[in-house]
């Protein structure tokens, strides 16, 4: 008979050939109990909002303004969000901040892509300077350029249409700066440099070799600005008005007015707000952490 293989061997040769080529050998990491359970509690943590605004949502204002407070679900849920649908125009307020969102967002992701593709690998004169001056005006409050944006538009006749709130918005300092700090390690000079070589244009350097090695980055840039386009409040509330072409933030403004406002149907408002969010982690979350797992691999 042959001899049979040791896997206990095998894996002491292993072991023992990676320390002679002065290498650590590889340990799969294994999560223990105390990992499980402070996961548990800070997604418990994070989910509890959520399930709040859902427990108070089917719920009665009378009952929410009572102690202790409801700490489970009501038979209201379905009332409630009839009355928010119809009270706030909520239709009309998702497909507008719909358009908003996703707008902002893919003109943000290109763009700022662009610039940070400049900024990182291409040399001109004063290009740290112009970095600086992109980067602070970050420190600027965006409540200090209200007034004479309002006036911009004003004098455009674009108050209460959505191209108010998208235009000022469509890039942003944050963006570009974070675009140029992924490509300055993620995109090599030599890949730009070879594909000009073989007589690639500027637009096919962009689409064929900038571009994908800045997926991931483009990803989680175009998630993170479509969260803040979405629940953007300040400057809709002063471009929009809840007659004209109101975003979803600007159309619960309108829950709950009267003497005694109905918290209930305020939250039912709220989640109605929320739901297309998850809906779009649920549907891009893999995408996108797999986009990072990529690059990071690469990198």
């Amino acid at each position: 008979m042959g001899d049979v293989p040791d896997p206990a061997a095998d894996r002491r040769g292993g072991a023992a050939a990676a320390r002679t080529e002065g290498r650590l050998p590889m340990r799969s990491l294994r999560a223990g109990r105390f990992t499980y359970v402070v996961l548990a509690l800070f997604t418990a943590g994070s989910l509890f909002p959520l399930v709040w605004t859902a427990i108070a949502a089917s719920r009665s204002n009378t009952r929410l303004a009572q102690t202790p407070p409801p700490f489970w679900f009501g038979g209201n849920l379905g009332h409630n969000l009839r009355v928010a649908w119809t009270d706030a125009n909520m239709g009309t307020a998702l497909l507008n901040t719909v358009i908003v969102a996703g707008t902002v967002a893919a003109g943000t992701v290109f763009f700022s892509t662009l610039a940070g593709f400049a900024f990182a690998k291409l040399r001109f004169r004063g290009s740290r300077g112009l970095l600086a001056l992109v980067v602070g005006t970050m420190l600027i409050p965006p409540q200090l350029s209200v007034v004479p944006l309002y006036m911009l538009i004003a004098k455009l006749s674009w108050t209460d249409r959505l191209q108010a709130v998208i235009l000022p918005t469509l890039v942003g300092a944050f963006g570009v700066f974070f675009m140029r700090q992924y490509l300055v390690h993620a995109l090599p000079m030599e890949l730009v440099e070879a594909a000009r070589t073989d007589g690639a244009s500027s637009l096919r350097v962009l689409w064929h070799v900038v571009f994908p090695a800045a997926r991931p980055a483009m990803a989680v840039l175009g998630m993170l600005t479509f969260v803040m386009a979405w629940n953007d409040f300040f400057w809709p509330i002063v471009a929009l008005t809840q007659n004209g072409s109101p975003t979803v933030q600007v159309a619960l403004t309108g829950l709950g007015r009267g003497y005694i406002p109905d918290q209930s149907v305020i939250m039912a408002g709220a989640l109605l707000g929320t739901l297309p969010l998850l809906l779009v982690f649920l549907v891009f979350g893999r995408q996108i952490v797999g986009g990072i797992m990529q690059g990071a691999v690469k990198g």
